[in-house]
């Protein structure tokens, strides 16, 4: 790649317009100023900068990896895991679920987690987006250590500027989304004392009318001079004063371990749930255990979203349950779309004690579909040849579909067709297209309807992140994961399960054919696994002793230095965590402008 190169060439095929640099072009101990650099561009650093475009503001954004997924650079998320997930059930669901949406996944090497190094972070996150719910700010006497220092009212102002981000409708993700659904659903009479609507949205690209948003994609068609991209620039070390109080500068490296320099004013650690705790702990010159960790809490209060499939709707009964579905409604001109399942109430959650967990719905691709058929017999895997070729002569008028699909999505297809068609599809079949824009366009062959579960975790000191003796290729010490699940976790699990096994009758619909460790009550045995979530290792907090960062998201006792991501959550609710992500990237960006701005008027 040329030194001044622009990843919307690679990715949109237009005129270049976001500066994208290499750091491999540069020589070694080459040296990088900008007023504010943010490490790591995913959704939260990318988001972070997008707040600076065009003002007297520099950005530099450091980026580990490439512009699109690189095996080399994947080396680097290489995790020691000695706890959660466990099980050959678990593994195996776990493979089903993570393996097919990231190309350089390994379970081997990922064994807990899932990270992706490229600029704009994990492209295949699904585009599922929500906000948290009130009581997730809350301290609860049951859950221990719960409790945001900031409420979700100051939040609020930065929801509808992150769904603007992400394209999203309106910021409505309980039962107050039926107002704008209106009276055409015919709701069965759930009991809301216990079950509550839980919706998510889903992020639609603006560029790719068929795809789900990509952050990075959207920000490089934007022009800004006053931003520079540097990738295959890998932190090795974050640099304070003597006194380990006020951030300097940092260390980076190419891949080939090509060191360079660069400072800055201010610095916010955006790498994700993982790497943002594995910073602050190898970085250790100043202070032996690491940075904003005085009190030992880097790393720990590691949380995820425990998820599972609990069971299924059977294929006649599956329009019986499309209650638990997809729905749309008409937001500036255009249809947003959104997911409907069900959550605990807060009431129910006070009176049993329970975490926030959730249940929502996704097609089952069956055993005879053409597509896996395909894939079994170009990898030699098929059980039976003659099985998988008779499902091919079978669904002829499926493969013609897809086909035809790969045609509809090609960049030959008018783009304000494509997004007329996708419009006219979604107010007929919402369901169908998200099941295009998860399957990439490749149509299957659908059966059951399966039945997924989401928790919240206990926030627990000793789930955690440590560093391990295994050393990277950088000579970097790798992260030792202990993600650990209580038995508060899986109680709500198979409180849920239970639950619907006798509410959804009740109210005039199909019962789910449920797992048996749900029907029989064992919560050892369910095969949960983690959503690539990771999420509480810098947790805010006003008392250094529970907390890495303040309620502005400042390393305790590091001035200068911030923390953006998921690791900086509290508590972790149920929903997917990226629209509070970028929620709380906003904020931070406003706050440090104050910051300069105060800067300036004192100097």
């Amino acid at each position: 790649m040329d030194t001044k190169s622009c990843y919307c060439a690679i990715v949109c095929g237009v005129k270049k317009t976001m500066l994208i640099e290499t750091l491999d072009t540069y020589p070694a101990a080459s040296q990088f100023k900008a007023d504010i650099i943010i490490i790591g561009g995913g959704k939260a650093g990318v988001a972070l900068a997008r707040e600076f475009m065009n003002s007297k503001i520099e950005v530099l954004i450091l980026e580990s990896g490439l512009v699109t997924e690189s095996e080399l650079h994947a080396e680097l998320n290489t995790v020691e895991s000695v706890g959660e997930p466990r099980g050959e059930a678990s593994a195996a669901f776990r493979a089903a679920f993570h393996g097919g949406n990231m190309r350089t996944y390994d379970p081997e090497t990922q064994p807990y987690g899932l990270r992706c190094r490229m600029l704009g972070g994990c492209p295949y996150w699904g585009g599922k987006s929500a906000t948290f719910d009130e009581i997730d700010f809350a301290r609860r006497d049951w859950v221990p250590h719960s409790g945001w220092p900031i409420s979700r009212g100051t939040l609020e102002p930065y929801f509808r500027r992150a769904a603007d981000l992400l394209n999203l409708g309106p910021n409505i993700y309980g039962e107050g989304l039926w107002d704008l659904i209106g009276p055409r659903i015919k709701r069965p009479p759930l009991d809301k004392s216990k079950l509550h609507s839980a919706f998510w949205q889903f992020s639609r690209s603006r560029l790719k009318h068929t795809e789900i948003l990509n952050l990075a994609e959207e920000f490089a068609v934007e022009h800004a001079d006053n931003i520079r991209i540097l990738t295959n620039a890998t932190v090795v070390h974050i640099d304070t004063d003597a006194a380990g109080k006020t951030f300097r500068g940092l260390e980076i490296s190419t891949i080939g371990g090509a060191r360079s320099y660069a400072t800055a004013r201010l610095c916010v650690l955006a790498a994700g749930g993982i790497e943002n705790a594995r910073l602050l702990l190898i970085s250790n010159r100043q202070h032996e255990r690491g940075l904003g960790n005085s009190h030992d809490v880097v790393g720990r209060y590691l949380m995820d979203h425990p998820g599972t499939r609990i069971g299924y709707f059977k294929r006649e009964d599956v329009k019986a349950a499309d209650y638990l579905g997809f729905y749309t409604i008409p937001h500036n001109g255009a249809l947003v779309m959104y997911l409907h399942g069900l959550s605990f109430s807060p009431e129910l959650q006070a009176r049993e004690k329970l975490l926030n967990t959730a249940v929502f719905v996704l097609p089952e691709i069956a055993r005879d579909d053409p597509i896996e058929a395909i894939k079994r017999l170009m990898k030699l895997k098929s059980e039976s040849y003659f099985a998988d070729l008779w499902s091919l002569v079978k669904s002829a008028g499926l493969l013609t579909k897809g086909v035809g699909l790969r045609i509809f999505q090609s960049k030959y297809f008018p783009g304000f067709l494509q997004r007329r068609i996708v419009e006219l599809v979604m107010a007929i079949n919402p369901g169908l297209v998200v099941r295009e824009f998860q399957s990439k366009g490749v149509p299957h062959k659908l059966d059951r309807m399966g039945v997924h579960v989401i928790t919240e975790q206990e926030p627990n000191p000793d789930s955690r992140l440590v560093l391990s003796d295994q050393m990277d290729m950088l000579g970097l010490p790798r992260i030792k994961a202990s993600w650990k699940i209580s038995e508060a976790d899986r109680a709500s699990v198979i409180r849920m399960g239970l639950l619907l096994l006798k509410e959804l009758p009740e109210a005039g619909m199909p019962a789910p054919v449920m797992e048996d460790w749900i029907v029989n009550d064992r919560p050892d045995e369910a095969p949960l696994i983690d959503m690539g979530h990771m999420i509480g290792t810098t947790r805010m907090s006003v008392d250094p002793r529970f907390g890495v960062v303040d309620s502005n998201c400042q390393v305790h006792g590091v001035k200068g230095l911030y923390v953006a991501g998921a690791s900086v959550f509290p508590t972790s609710s149920h929903v997917n965590p990226t629209l509070m992500i970028l929620s709380l990237a906003i904020r931070t960006a406003d706050h440090l402008k104050q910051v300069l701005a105060d800067r300036a008027a004192a100097a």
